[in-house]
C-alpha cells in the first residue's frame, strides 16, 4: 500500500495538519508517524498552555496572522468538544522607563494587529492585580489558557474517526524520494520496515533539520535547542494573580521572559527562562548528547548566536543554576514570592531555527521538494496557531497539483 499523505510528528501542528487533510480529502489515506509511545511528548506537551492573542508580532507576518486566527479557532474547537479553557487575559507589566517605552510600542502594535488591549496606569494596575507592582500595564483581554494535550488527543480522535491512522513508536531513520513516491525507513519496536507515500509532510519540531537533511533538501538553518525551565508555586499561591503576568520582553530576542502563568488546573507556574541546551530532548538536570553538541559546534550560525548574545546567555545560565537569580526576575513585579516557594516543575525545550549567519528565525519557516513539505520553524505561538498552520499547509499541498 502507498499512502496518499504521511505526516512525521505527533505534536499539535502535525495532528492538526493530518486532521484537516483528512477532512479535505476523506477518500485518501493519511498516516501520522510519531517516534514516541504517545502524542505530545515534547514541545506541545511541555509548554505553558497559553492561547496567545498575538501581542508581539510584526503586522503582516505569518506569526501575527496565524496567532489572531488561531486564538479564535482554538477556543471554537474547545467549545465544540467541551474542552476546558479559561479566557483570563494577560497583563504585561512595565517596571522601568525602558520597559515603559517598549510597552508603548507593543500597545501601538496591538492596535495595528486589531488586538483588544487596555492601557493601565499604576493605580489601575493595582486595582486589577493587588499583588503585582509596576509603572503601568497592558491588559490583553482575549488571552486564554488550556491543556494542549487534551486538545491534541481530541484532534487525534477526530482524525481516526475519519479514517486517519496514527502509528506510535515509529522512528524515521531514512527517507528516499523518487518520481513516483517517497520511501520512509522506520525503526519500530527494534525492527526495521519501510512505507511508501505519495506526499510527505514533516512537522518534526526538534528534528526538523535532520528530516530535511535525510532528503538532501538544501536549507540555510539548523535547530538549536533552548531549555525553558519552570517552577511551580505552592497551592497557597493559586489565587495570587487574576491574569497571566508577563514582563515586557526585549524585542531583539524571541523569548518572552519569566512570567507568572495561571494553569488550567488551578495552579500557578513561574517561567520559562531560555538556557542554551546541549541535548535536543534533554529534560533532566544534566543533559549532554555528543551528537547534538557536535552538530551545533560545526554550525557557523551557532557561534554567531553565542557572539551576539553572550551576555544574555551567561545571565540565563547563571540564573538556571542560581535560584536566587531566577527569583530576582520575578521580584521585579511580584516581590512577595520567597525562595522556598519555587517548587520543581517539568522543563521544556524550544526548537529554535537559526540561520547560517546567526539570525534567530522569528517567523514560520518552510522548505519543500517535489513530494514533500517541511515545517522547519514553528515558533511560539505554534500551539495557539496550529489550526491555521494546518490549513495553510493544506493549501500549499493543494497548490502542488502535480501530486494530485
Amino acid at each position: 500500500m502507498i499512502y496518499d499523505y504521511t505526516i512525521i510528528g505527533g505534536g499539535i501542528v502535525g495532528i492538526s495538519t493530518a486532521w484537516q487533510l483528512q477532512q479535505r480529502y476523506p477518500d485518501r489515506s493519511i498516516l501520522v508517524l510519531e517516534k514516541e509511545d504517545a502524542l505530545c511528548k515534547h514541545q506541545t506537551g511541555r509548554n505553558s498552555g497559553v492561547i496567545h492573542a498575538g501581542v508581539y508580532y510584526a503586522p503582516g507576518s505569518l506569526k501575527a496572522e496565524f496567532c489572531r486566527e488561531g486564538l479564535e479557532a482554538t477556543i471554537d474547537f474547545c467549545q465544540q468538544h467541551e474542552i476546558e479553557y479559561n479566557q483570563c487575559g494577560k497583563l504585561l507589566v512595565a517596571t522601568n522607563d525602558i520597559e515603559l517605552e517598549r510597552m508603548q510600542a507593543l500597545f501601538e502594535r496591538c492596535q495595528q494587529n486589531g488586538i483588544d488591549v487596555e492601557w493601565l496606569d499604576r493605580d489601575a494596575l493595582i486595582l486589577k492585580e493587588p499583588n503585582i507592582i509596576g509603572l503601568a500595564g497592558l491588559l490583553v483581554k482575549k488571552t486564554a489558557i488550556v491543556n494542549y494535550r487534551k486538545v491534541v488527543i481530541k484532534m487525534a480522535q477526530c482524525l481516526e474517526e475519519l479514517g486517519g491512522i496514527i502509528q506510535l513508536n515509529s522512528n524515521v531513520c531514512a527517507i528516499q524520494e523518487n518520481t513516483e513516491y517517497v520511501e520512509i525507513e522506520i525503526e519500530r519496536n527494534g525492527k526495521m520496515s519501510s512505507i511508501q507515500t505519495h506526499f510527505l509532510i514533516s512537522c518534526s519540531g526538534l528534528m526538523a533539520d535532520r528530516i530535511t537533511k535525510m532528503m538532501d533538501i538544501e536549507t540555510d538553518f539548523q535547530i538549536i535547542p533552548f531549555r525553558g525551565e519552570y517552577y511551580q508555586l505552592p497551592p497557597k499561591y493559586n489565587n495570587i494573580v487574576n491574569h497571566l503576568i508577563y514582563p515586557i520582553p526585549d524585542p531583539d530576542l524571541p523569548f518572552l521572559g519569566v512570567h507568572l502563568t495561571r494553569m488550567i488546573n488551578g495552579s500557578v507556574t513561574i517561567g520559562p527562562n531560555a538556557v542554551q541546551g546541549w541535548k535536543r530532548e534533554g529534560y533532566g538536570n544534566i543533559n549532554i548528547n555528543l551528537t547534538d553538541i557536535w552538530e551545533m559546534i560545526r554550525f557557523k550560525g551557532f557561534w554567531q548566536v553565542l557572539k551576539n548574545n553572550w551576555k544574555t546567555g551567561l545571565n540565563e545560565t547563571k540564573n538556571s543554576w542560581y535560584k536566587p537569580g531566577y527569583l530576582k526576575l520575578v521580584h521585579k513585579y511580584c516581590p512577595q514570592i520567597k525562595l522556598e516557594d519555587l517548587q520543581a516543575y517539568p522543563t521544556g525545550i524550544r526548537a529554535q531555527a537559526v540561520l547560517k549567519d546567526g539570525t534567530l528565525v522569528h517567523d514560520f519557516l518552510f522548505a519543500e521538494s517535489s513530494r514533500s513539505l517541511h515545517v522547519c520553524n514553528a515558533p511560539s505561538p505554534a500551539a495557539t496557531s496550529a489550526l491555521p498552520i494546518g490549513n495553510y499547509i493544506c493549501d500549499k499541498i493543494a497548490n502542488k497539483t502535480n501530486c494530485h
